[in-house]
C-alpha cells in the first residue's frame, strides 16, 4: 500500500468529507511523528500509540563492515534510526 492508497482507504471509512482532508490528516500525523522523534532528550523520542505500537529513535553504534565487491573492511559511522514495535492489538489483528 502506498500513500495514495492509504489516503483512499481512510477516506472510504467516512471520517473525512474529501480525499484532500484525509491527505492533510496523514501529513499532520507524519509531521507530528517526525517532529517528536527528532527533538528532545532520548526519553522524549518515544511515541506510544496503544492501538498501533511504539515508535522510538535509537542511535546505532559505529561498526566495521565489509565492501561486498572488494572484500575490504570499511568503517560504518554511527547514525540515528527509527524503530517500530507493534502493539498487542496490532499483533492480534494479523
Amino acid at each position: 500500500m502506498n500513500k495514495a492508497e492509504f489516503i483512499e482507504s481512510v477516506y472510504k471509512q467516512g471520517k473525512y468529507n474529501t480525499k484532500s482532508e484525509a491527505g492533510r490528516a496523514y501529513d499532520a500525523f507524519v509531521t507530528a511523528l517526525s517532529g517528536r522523534l527528532s527533538k528532545g532528550s532520548p526519553t522524549d523520542r518515544v511515541i506510544r500509540l496503544p492501538e498501533l505500537g511504539t515508535f522510538q529513535m535509537k542511535t546505532r553504534k559505529a561498526r566495521m563492515g565489509r565492501n561486498p565487491q572488494t572484500g575490504k573492511s570499511i568503517k560504518i559511522s554511527a547514525k540515528k534510526v527509527v524503530t517500530f514495535k507493534a502493539g498487542s492489538n496490532l499483533k492480534c489483528s494479523l
